[in-house]
């Protein structure tokens, strides 16, 4: 074993102390010394790299906008109150769409009960619809003063059902036990066939590749029980919520000269802030 060395400092000849210390430099030179070499690696963004990074922006947006998302207006009351006429509704168009190969990214599933889809109406051609899903395939269908009937069991639908009239109609009320004849609305001439063909006693069974849909205001609804069933190949997507809301008369949709269009367009700049209905902005629709 060899001497023990003191503990606090070594003191050379002439009283002067040996002290180990680590060389620090100060945060500030630190810096300095380094923003050379980051000024070497930062190099300016070239007129090409903005165009490409631009080009990126533009392609993901106009893909979203024509294969996921679309724009719609609610042109009638036969939603309400779950959706209202001048609601301006972004739609899904991907998630209930049939699933494709080229796009595995993308989430799918299938049409359930309950479910609002927008498609083209069967009947009238170009015309979109909003309707929600109260039958799918296989389902069997009755309504029973008022009340829908789904595979023997009575819906409970007062989370979203509204009866705004309140009056009784028998082939509104109790489809498809009443004969068309006594519709007080325009029955499709096709439909009291079909139905005859898909009846099963008291039930409409809902065949392959089709739904049933009804509106939320069920007794101002023009649904399937007058024009029938939604083919699958119609169905557009699913409203995901409202993007903004005008206090919209009822009949606009029905003018559609370019004057009376105009005059609308008038209307909305002059009234945009007092009769935007704000409250129902980014309103979630389910």
């Amino acid at each position: 074993m060899g001497p023990d060395l003191p503990s606090g400092p070594l003191i050379l000849p002439g009283g002067l102390p040996i002290v180990k210390t680590d060389v620090l430099v100060p945060k500030s030179k630190e810096k300095k010394q380094a923003a050379p070499s980051d000024q070497a690696e930062k190099k300016k963004e070239t007129p090409m790299e903005f165009l490409s990074s631009m080009a990126v922006v533009l392609v993901t947006g106009l893909f979203i906008i024509t294969f996921n998302i679309q724009a719609f207006e609610i042109p009638s009351s036969s939603m309400e109150n779950t959706l209202l006429i001048g609601d301006h509704v972004f739609v899904d168009r991907i998630t209930i769409a049939p699933p494709t190969h080229w796009a595995a990214f993308e989430h799918y599933r299938k049409i359930q009960h309950g479910d609002l889809i927008v498609f083209l109406s069967p009947q009238t051609p170009g015309l979109y619809v909003v309707k929600r899903v109260i039958g799918i395939p296989g389902d069997r269908l009755h309504l029973r003063d008022g009340v829908v009937f789904r595979n023997g069991q009575p819906l409970d639908e007062r989370g979203y059902v509204i009866h705004k009239i309140g009056d009784y109609n028998p082939y509104r009320d109790n489809f498809p036990a009443v004969p068309a004849m006594q519709a007080a609305a325009q029955v499709s001439s096709e439909w009291p066939v079909q139905v005859g063909v898909l009846k099963q006693g008291e039930d409409l069974v809902v065949p392959p590749d089709s739904y049933f849909g009804m509106g939320d205001n069920r007794d101002e609804s023009y649904d399937s029980r007058y024009w029938g069933f939604i083919p699958r190949e119609n169905i557009i997507g699913r409203p995901m919520f409202v993007y903004w809301s005008f206090q919209t008369p009822a009949n606009q949709w029905q003018k559609t000269d370019m004057a009376d269009r105009i005059k609308f367009l008038g209307h909305v700049a002059l009234h945009f802030f007092d009769e935007t209905r704000w409250r129902r902005m980014f309103h979630l629709v389910h």
